[in-house]
């Protein structure tokens, strides 16, 4: 027998392997899954006593409804194949459907369970509807039976309403995208409202408001978000996540708008309380009128001036004898007051006389120029009279007597031989 090489023979498997299992359909549990950045996820599908590698490229793993969890039973359907550089073999997987439950049914689980964990659905985090709404933005199909049912019940209840539809598709693979790009112009916009929406119809029909980016999206709105999908019955991932979840399109427009008739009695009411409370405040001040009218007969206005001027007199009188009585009191105070405030005057003006003739007295007898005998002079230096002994050669000094000041430069100072003795 002639000997092939390894590459020979695992292209004989493979071709052998893929014409031979063409199409296979395996039911197993997913283990060691791996979503790769190429966008194929690879998984080992296994049972308890054997295991076979898998790979979905991303080709096919693009239409996969559902997210692979570890542990998920599910039937992967596709073809055998042989991965020649390891010669090891796998399933090549075309479909992978849950084993005993539908893919949507399961994605819907999924994405239901996640959102709610990351608290999306929390009740703390919706936001109010305003009472009277004046603008509402409807996001759905143009050409709809539900446009024509939020219209009309719209104009029934609350015709001051303006509504503003934003044509989406609401059905197929478009769907998410078209309702995401509305539903982002729309919270833009300003509207005190948002409502999707569309008729009832299958899980596949309704699929396109189980997206996640949309179910964000919805969450992540500045204005309130209604979600009125399908029927009653019909519960889809927006409607957990918006604001207010109504069970139709007609019914959402009776949730958010107010009733117009309702609204028309309750003002009839209030007109009515308020004609009553009318009629008691004009019964109640009409009976204050009519007793003070009598009061007023009773007590002429003529005779109450009288009494007011004769007050006004007497109050009059009272205060000038007041004013009198005290501006006497003043004058008998202010004479004794006068002679004791001269006298202060002159005795504070002699002890100030004194003590001025004192300090001339002083200023003379400390005068430099009275202090020098005749023939004699004073000398100073720097403004202060000083001796010979402390003069040096080259000091400007001053000469004084009684009657002439002279300036001079020492030349020269010498010891008295008197002193010397």
């Amino acid at each position: 027998m002639k000997a092939v090489s390894v590459s020979a023979l695992n292209e004989q498997i493979k071709n052998l392997l893929e014409t031979t299992f063409v199409q296979v359909a395996v039911e197993g549990e997913l283990s060691r899954i791996t979503y790769h950045n190429s966008g194929h996820i690879y998984f080992t599908l296994k049972d308890s006593g054997s295991a076979i590698s898998g790979v979905m490229f991303r080709g096919n793993a693009a239409h996969l409804r559902f997210r692979l969890e570890e542990g998920l039973k599910v039937v992967v359907r596709g073809g055998i194949t042989l991965y020649k550089p390891r010669g090891s073999y796998q399933i090549n997987a075309q479909i992978i459907e849950p084993a005993g439950q539908g893919a949507l049914a399961l994605a819907y689980e999924q994405l239901k369970a996640r959102l709610s964990e990351e608290g999306l659905f929390d009740s703390e985090r919706k936001k109010a509807l305003p009472r009277y709404p004046k603008k509402i933005a409807l996001i759905t199909s143009a050409t709809g039976a539900a446009l024509q049912d939020m219209k009309r019940v719209a104009v029934h209840r609350w015709p001051l309403t303006e509504l503003f539809v934003y044509d989406s598709i609401v059905q197929g693979e478009q769907a998410p995208f078209s309702l995401l790009s509305a539903l982002n112009a729309a919270d833009k916009a300003g509207y005190d409202v948002i409502v999707l929406s569309r008729g009832g119809g299958s899980m596949e029909d309704l699929w396109g408001f189980n997206d996640e980016a949309l179910a964000r999206a919805v969450a992540a709105a500045a204005t309130p978000v209604v979600s009125a999908v399908g029927h009653e019955i019909d519960w889809v991932i927006t409607d957990f996540v918006a604001d207010l979840r109504a069970p139709t399109p007609s019914a959402a427009m009776q949730m958010i708008l107010p009733d117009q008739y309702e609204m028309m009695m309750s003002l009839d009411g209030l007109q009515e309380q308020y004609d009553r409370r009318i009629g008691e405040k004009i019964r109640k001040e009409s009976q204050s009128v009519l007793h003070l009218f009598e009061r007023y007969k009773q007590h002429s206005v003529e005779q109450r001036i009288k009494e007011q001027s004769n007050l006004l007199v007497q109050l009059q009188q009272r205060y000038d004898q007041s004013i009198s009585y005290r501006m006497k009191q003043a004058d008998g105070l202010l004479e004794p007051m006068g002679v004791r405030l001269g006298q202060a005057q002159m005795m504070l003006l002699n002890q100030k006389q004194s003590l001025l003739n004192a300090l001339q007295s002083n200023m003379i007898a400390q005068d430099p120029k009275s202090k020098v005998k005749k023939g004699f002079a004073q000398v100073v230096k720097g403004g202060r009279p000083v001796s010979l002994y402390n003069v040096s050669v080259g000091d400007e000094i001053e000469l004084m007597d009684s009657d002439y000041t002279a300036v001079a430069e020492v030349k020269s100072v010498r010891e008295n031989s008197t002193n010397n003795k």
